[in-house]
């Protein structure tokens, strides 16, 4: 669905926050107290405490510049706009609060909030469509020649990051404190992206399907989609139950189902995310329970 200006407007904002919330990170955390992120953002801080902090910026555009062409030649065009503003802002960002005063604690204050900082804007930015990390878009490319996946190619990169910086410094200690950042700041990602609810997919294979979706939309106020399934021993008609649901209703369907059925199946999935269009409505009915957000 193609966005709307108001839409895309409000992505911006929130692609500059979310650099706000990075830059800030770094300048008051991260760099001073000599750790570093993964990723080339990790890169450009080793740079900057060989050089000097001031060129930071330029070091965080000038490393982008490849992957930014990358993603041009190889990914959607509006990626490359929303990457370049991120970069570009988030660099300018890191000018503008060279001179912040860092903060002053214990190395576990500095980690958890740093980390957690660093992580809430960098997935402020990628919930929006930005980025500011080009081994992610050098890591989505080999994905798609190599068949390894993102996560496993940008682990390789930032093993080979964080070691580089403990052997060029002789300090293990900065390296490994500067992983635990990384860790911090990657769930706080995954939960910017993927938003604090927790919902579940669950497809239900039972003798009496009928029964138990009447059961699960009445008792619990769930919607459910219906599927036309066949065995593949028996090879017997079947109708499959698909129900999305919180983790918090997780346990009352699988009493309602288990009771009513103990020879039933239930397979269950975890989702990040559930997308509808205008055909369906949540602001009425058993679909407002079940869907809690909404991004088109």
């Amino acid at each position: 669905m193609k966005k709307t200006i108001p839409s895309k407007i409000i992505d911006i904002l929130w692609i500059a926050i979310g650099a706000f919330l990075a830059a800030l990170a770094i300048r008051v955390f991260i760099f001073p107290n000599y750790l570093i992120d993964g990723g080339v953002i990790g890169i450009a801080l080793i740079l900057a405490r060989l050089i000097g902090g001031k060129w930071l910026s330029l070091f965080i555009i000038f490393l982008n510049l490849p992957f930014i062409y990358m993603a041009y030649k190889h990914i959607r065009r509006s990626f490359v706009i929303h990457m370049f503003f991120a970069t570009v802002v988030f660099a300018l960002f890191l000018a503008v609060l060279e001179s912040a005063p860092p903060f002053q604690g214990d190395l576990f204050e500095i980690v958890v909030i740093g980390g957690a900082m660093l992580g809430a804007g960098a997935g402020l930015i990628i919930r929006n469509g930005g980025c500011t990390d080009g081994t992610e878009i050098l890591a989505i490319i080999l994905n798609r020649k190599k068949g390894y996946t993102v996560g496993q190619i940008i682990l390789f990169f930032n093993i080979f990051i964080f070691g580089a910086y403990g052997l060029i410094f002789m300090d293990w200690h900065i390296a490994l404190q500067s992983l635990l950042v990384y860790v911090v700041a990657f769930k706080m990602i995954d939960t910017m992206i993927s938003g604090l609810d927790e919902l579940k997919s669950v497809m239900i294979v039972s003798s009496d399907p009928e029964r138990l979706s009447k059961l699960i939309m009445h008792e619990m106020g769930l919607g459910l989609t219906i599927i036309k399934g066949r065995g593949g021993y028996s090879g017997e008609d079947r109708d499959i139950l698909m129900v999305i649901l919180e983790r918090l209703d997780l346990s009352t369907l699988k009493e309602i189902v288990l009771r009513e059925d103990p020879l039933s199946f239930m397979a269950i999935e975890n989702l990040h995310e559930v997308a509808y269009g205008k055909g369906i409505s949540g602001d009425k009915g058993p679909l407002k329970k079940m869907v809690k957000q909404k991004k088109i």
